[in-house]
């Protein structure tokens, strides 16, 4: 007998919506590696020169609490319909995640791959199959 799969089955009858082309001359998401680079490079600069280095010298519970800070910006902005805050929030909330992943020695393709991994993957079926410990711990999200 053949050994079933372990991995979700896309749902055939979600579709993707077509996503429309860019301005030719408009910034794309190479932005984010370069700001990774940026923020890599900080590092072990002096905290008196650098933003991202005073974020970096003041430790994990900080950069965390920070991002947590700007998430939580973002999404008053979002739920008040206010579109440019949203894009100046979202840009905020986007260099704190790099300033954590720096921090946590993670790179930026990581992420990647684990988006390409879930890509085809109802949301649903997704979290469903996550290992038991990726689930430990108690929340009150909506499901």
């Amino acid at each position: 007998m053949p050994k079933k799969s372990t991995k979700p089955a896309p749902i055939a009858t979600l579709s993707r919506v077509p996503v429309p082309p860019p301005p030719p001359d408009a910034p794309d998401a190479r932005v984010l590696d370069r700001l990774w680079g940026t923020v890599l490079s900080r590092k072990n600069a002096d905290p008196a020169d650098s933003h991202s280095a005073r974020l970096l010298s003041r430790g994990t519970a900080k950069i965390a609490q920070k991002f947590g800070e700007e998430a939580v910006e973002c999404l008053i902005e979002a739920v008040g319909g206010h579109r440019t805050a949203l894009i100046g929030e979202s840009a905020d909330v986007l260099y704190h995640l790099l300033v954590l992943w720096v921090d946590a020695g993670l790179r930026p393709e990581q992420i990647w791959a684990e988006l390409a991994r879930r890509e085809g993957i109802s949301g649903i079926a997704e979290k469903a199959a996550r290992k038991p410990e990726m689930t430990a711990l108690a929340t009150t999200k909506i499901p």
